[in-house]
């Protein structure tokens, strides 16, 4: 391969520099075009320069355009590696340049009101996209099984809204081992161990319990089931309605006793109970006295305690350690009820996605509730108790006149008052037992 600058072999090259030429310079730029030399050795007589200053400067590569004489390592190929900088460095090539060589503009500043802004976007966009998901996700646990147009002979509608509240004590889903540990029996079929009228509205909320016990009329009622016209069944205590027909017939039998619309219907059963308790860790109560019962399962002692699910249980089914034991615990009741909304609404459970979704999904796949209610109905529910709960409503017994047959007689009177006082939203003046 000729390796010589224009054409030139090996066998033609002239007597020049590169074979031992005679000439004193070397081969100028046009035949070594890429290499420029640097100045020639000192002639004849002349005195040696100092050490190292007669040696020749290596050539240096400059802007791609051949080597550089004159030039030395600190300006040339190298150059930063014998100052000390290097590339990328401040200053060395590559580097930012100082203001006004125009070499490298600098990085723009970042634009923080931009960045604000989107992350602004995203984050709404994401709360948006997880509250719609939890809102089908809750909406489709719901068990909508109670039809309250099968409900006959109904009283006009009032102002404001009522919420029958109805704990029953369904063992559906509790396991032999679950009964005995919760005490809960193994009788068939479900009875109501509880009963409340939540009235919200704009004059403040009511939170009245109805006994069990409570010496009622069972009027006529269609079957939920064959849908015939049945009855009346006469007297008898409320929660045999519910054991007779089910949830239809005990909001029949309660809106013809009282002449109060129930516009919602939601109930619970000991196993949802439970796993709410459980599910939020546990509900704090103080208790004014200790006391026992063996049929519950209730073991207190007096002062402030840590309830599970099954302790809750226990609690709020108790009625032979007291003497007035239905209306005891209704009591009983309502207090747990306040210490269980204030314990599900605070920032450690509402805040606590492995708190929150465990809770609300172990209420909202026990629930049975009316096919009309919908979640912000069960919301306003929740809140409203919350409120009465905590001091911001009235929370109440049904009054109570006396008794027959073990069973408790309203007192028709303030019972008359205190529906009307619901019906129109008035501020409730009445005080029950």
């Amino acid at each position: 391969m000729n390796e010589w600058p224009d054409g030139r072999s090996d066998d033609n090259r002239s007597n020049r520099y590169g074979r031992g030429s005679a000439g004193a310079q070397p081969e100028n730029a046009r035949v070594m075009r890429q290499v420029r030399r640097g100045p020639s050795a000192p002639g004849p007589g002349q005195g040696a320069p100092p050490y190292g200053a007669g040696v020749p400067r290596q050539p240096s590569y400059v802007d791609g355009q051949g080597y550089d004489e004159g030039q030395g390592y600190d300006n040339g190929y190298d150059s930063g590696y014998n100052t000390g900088q290097v590339y990328g460095s401040p200053g060395g090539p590559g580097g930012p340049q100082g203001p006004g060589d125009g070499a490298y503009p600098r990085r723009p500043a970042p634009n923080w009101r931009k960045r604000i802004k989107w992350t602004a976007i995203t984050l709404v966009t994401v709360l948006v996209v997880v509250s719609v998901g939890t809102y089908f996700w809750a909406d489709s646990k719901l068990h909508r099984d109670v039809d309250l147009s099968k409900v006959i002979d109904r009283p006009e509608t009032g102002s404001g809204t009522n919420y029958l509240i109805v704990g029953s004590d369904s063992r559906a889903g509790l396991t032999a081992a679950d009964k005995k540990k919760l005490h809960t029996g193994s009788a068939e079929g479900k009875r109501t161990d509880s009963m409340m009228i939540l009235h919200t509205g704009s004059n403040g909320s009511t939170l009245l319990s109805l006994p069990r016990d409570s010496n009622v009329t069972i009027p006529k009622f269609q079957g939920s089931e064959s849908g015939k016209i049945k009855g009346p069944l006469g007297q008898n205590k409320l929660n045999a309605a519910y054991a007779y027909d089910g949830p239809t017939l005990l909001v029949r039998t309660i809106e013809y006793n009282t002449g109060l619309h129930i516009d919602h219907y939601v109930e619970i059963g000991f196993a949802g109970f439970a796993g709410i308790v459980d599910a939020v860790g546990g509900v704090d109560m103080t208790l004014d006295q200790g006391f026992k019962d063996k049929y519950s399962g209730a073991d207190f002692k007096a002062g402030k305690q840590t309830l599970n699910g099954e302790q809750a249980l226990a609690f709020v089914r108790t009625r032979h350690a007291f003497a007035a034991s239905d209306l005891q615990r209704t009591k009983n009741q309502q207090k747990f009820l306040s210490a269980l909304a204030h314990q599900v609404a605070t920032p450690g459970t509402v805040l606590n996605p492995f708190k929150l979704y465990p809770t609300m999904g172990a209420g909202l796949d026990s629930l049975i509730v009316d096919k009309d209610m919908s979640l912000w109905d069960l919301a306003d529910m929740f809140w409203a108790m919350k409120g009465v709960t905590g001091g911001d409503g009235k929370s109440m017994n049904m009054p109570i006149s006396g008794s027959v047959g073990g069973n408790l007689v309203w007192d028709k009177a303030k019972m008359k008052t205190l529906v009307n006082e619901l019906k129109n939203d008035e501020p409730v003046t009445v005080s029950g037992n």
